[in-house]
């Protein structure tokens, strides 16, 4: 086809209007075709022929001069007079050679994305995705070049906490244009019996209370109905670190932490008998939650009041019948006679309150660390790094802006309101506006590469092999289909790995993500050298904003709706002494009623998939449509079936099942 239309310098070109209702615009339309030997003057799509919603406008244009191979499109918007200046959606434009017959197919330039007027110049390429050094014409070389510098002016870096990955410099949603902008279609929400509590800033008087709001928030939610059931017993406080909405801070120890005022003896009775603190550490069977990231963190003041934060050190056992459980719990991180080390044989009170401590400190890292930072941070942080360094001919441009798109607008609305002055981590959260920039500098030092890659991390921590570690299960099967996808897109495009060394666009990107997100010592690769490393990088961007994301928000709601299980903060200090904390004292920590039902208001919204989400590895984009790329899709989309239905036969078995790594309800990125 290339071929032929070379010596054809009269074509008719056909403009597809996208067919969504609001896909038109009065705008006039001007194009013109580039060849590799000279272009064509532009015209203008005729007065009558209106660029309506589904519509295919066709016009002839005809070079004056030499033309030689049709290389691009250009397309320009210009407002009319007198009418609105709408955007304009358009699909794609054909482009058939009149030398070539009537017969012969049109090459085709996908568009797929939304114009304005004040873009000027759009150029398009005829839809084949190719690396820099694959593409033969310099022309075609030269308009990626322009596309990234036009990028680089629009899309720039902006600092949001010292010490962490930084973002888009944009101040509201319409900067980000209309191809970075989504709408976002939620679910109706019921707060019908929340809202009343609101402005209620006094304490929780009784468990009765809190029962009598759960029975009518919480009432159609069997998860929540099962913690609130369960949440005191020993056994459900450590199957809540493998599959509760934070499962990514339990790991295996083999040595104590020196900080932590435990003895064998100490810890003798809540071990097998027989066995001793030393053995069960040789043999794998201890856990450690250590919540240092917290330690000296300033606490939010509100509605008046000081709260309380923790930094708590905990020792969980792998007992005989396949049971996580605490067997030690000190709640500050340097050891003395008022930081006691709280056991199960200690007085029910103050061994359930020790517990709650925990589960207010894991609330903090759970929102912050492991959903903000390791999801939306992380996300932005490779959106941008995309759209600055790889040009939209690029293959990982294509085959990640689907998975990352979305964190500019929900990361942008973030940082305007729940991270913002009277948002809730200011109104309801123990870690406040003050501490934010600290805990997010502090979380980000401590994130490794090997901890965001899921076999190593699962490794590393051991927990792959727990009994009843559903997360770990899914998570592993969902990486290893996404890997797979991955390392087959790679191989279509990088025939070895020079060509990944190559790849002047690809180490640029790296190198913009390295400057602009961890630290050195974070091990990320500092340049890709092969194409395993090219496919492991990538799977750990889609894996972060679609599985993981759905993990860690989607299931916020159910272990939070039983308020002492999820405390935003403690109303008063952490005890001191043992045994002076009675039945009655107990809401006396929690969060006061407004603060606790504001965050549940917040996370109600949050943990409600979207009307329209698009499922992990479903595509809108036409580029996913051509012959290599759909056989690519339709494989990992019947390999992500295959484990929904392992998962929901699983679940059907389980008295409290674990659904939120179920590939249907895995949104494609972070859109919420």
């Amino acid at each position: 086809m290339a071929d032929t239309m070379a010596s054809c310098r009269e074509f008719e070109v056909c403009v597809h209007t996208s067919p969504g209702l609001t896909c038109g615009t009065f705008s006039r339309l001007w194009l013109n075709l580039i060849g590799s030997q000279g272009e064509t003057p532009p015209i203008s799509v005729r007065e009558g022929e209106h660029l309506l919603p589904g519509s295919s406008r066709a016009v002839r244009v005809r070079a004056s001069g030499p033309f030689g191979r049709l290389l691009l499109v250009r397309l320009r918007l210009e407002a009319r007079n007198g009418f609105p200046n709408l955007d304009w959606h358009c699909s794609r434009v054909e482009v058939r050679g009149l030398a070539d017959g009537p017969e012969t197919d049109p090459e085709v330039f996908l568009c797929d994305r939304w114009l304005r007027p004040a873009d000027g110049d759009v150029e398009l390429w005829s839809g084949k995705l190719c690396l820099l050094k694959d593409e033969t014409e310099e022309k075609l070389k030269q308009q990626r070049l322009r596309q990234l510098q036009n990028q680089q002016k629009l899309i720039r870096w902006r600092k949001f906490v010292e010490g962490a990955p930084q973002c888009v410099d944009v101040s509201s949603v319409s900067e980000l244009g209309p191809n970075l902008s989504y709408t976002h279609t939620s679910p109706p929400t019921n707060l019908h019996y929340l809202k009343g509590f609101a402005g209620r800033e006094e304490a929780w008087e009784s468990f009765t209370k809190l029962e009598t709001v759960f029975a009518h928030s919480g009432h159609q939610n069997d998860i929540a109905k099962f913690i609130k059931d369960h949440w005191m017993e020993d056994w459900y406080f450590g199957y809540q670190c493998l599959n509760g909405c934070n499962p990514l801070m339990l790991r295996q120890t083999r040595h104590l932490p020196p900080n932590l005022s435990v003895t064998s003896d100490m810890l003798r009775p809540f071990l097998s008998a027989g066995s001793s603190l030393e053995q069960e550490l040789q043999k794998g069977t201890i856990y450690l939650l250590d919540y240092e990231v917290l330690d000296g963190v300033p606490a939010n003041v509100v509605n008046g009041k000081q709260t309380y934060l923790s930094a708590p050190l905990v020792l969980l056992h792998l007992n005989q019948q396949g049971q996580l459980v605490p067997i030690a719990i000190q709640l500050q991180q340097s050891p003395g006679p008022h930081n006691p080390v709280f056991l199960p044989s200690d007085p029910g009170c103050d061994w359930l309150l020790a517990k709650m401590w925990v589960h207010s400190a894991d609330f903090q890292c759970h929102q912050l660390a492991t959903h903000y930072l390791r999801t939306h941070m992380l996300g932005e942080l490779c959106c941008v790094a995309t759209l600055r360094q790889l040009p939209e001919p690029h293959p990982l441009h294509q085959l990640l802006m689907p998975h990352v798109r979305t964190c500019l607008q929900i990361n942008l609305r973030a940082r305007a309101s729940l991270l913002a002055a009277d948002g809730v981590f200011d109104k309801a959260i123990g870690c406040g506006l003050d501490a934010l920039p600290v805990f997010l500098s502090r979380a980000s030092q401590r994130i490794r590469y090997r901890s965001l890659c899921v076999p190593e991390d699962l490794m590393e921590r051991g927990v792959d092999t727990l009994p009843q570690s559903y997360y770990a299960q899914d998570a592993r099967r969902i990486w290893d289909t996404l890997h797979r996808f991955v390392i087959s897109w790679v191989d279509v495009y990088y025939h070895g790995d020079d060509a990944v060394q190559q790849d002047s666009e690809l180490q640029h990107w790296i190198t913009d993500i390295n400057t602009h997100g961890f630290n050195n010592n974070s091990g990320f690769p500092p340049s890709l050298r092969t194409k395993a490393e090219v496919s492991k990088f990538v799977t750990m961007i889609i894996f972060s904003c679609s599985a993981l994301h759905a993990a860690v928000n989607f299931s916020q709601l159910d272990f939070a709706l039983w308020i002492p299980n999820c405390p935003a903060f403690m109303s008063r200090p952490p005890p001191r002494v043992k045994g002076s904390v009675t039945e009655d004292d107990i809401t006396s920590f929690l969060p006061d009623v407004s603060s606790s039902v504001r965050v549940l208001m917040v996370l109600t919204m949050l943990s409600l998939p979207a009307v329209n989400y698009v499922p992990l590895c479903h595509y809108k984009e036409e580029v996913f449509s051509d012959g290599a790329h759909r056989r690519l899709v339709a494989q990992v989309q019947d390999e992500l079936k295959a484990i929904s239905d392992d998962i929901t036969q699983r679940n059907s078995q389980l008295e409290l099942p674990y659904p939120y790594l179920c590939p249907g309800r895995i949104e494609n990125s972070v859109a919420i």
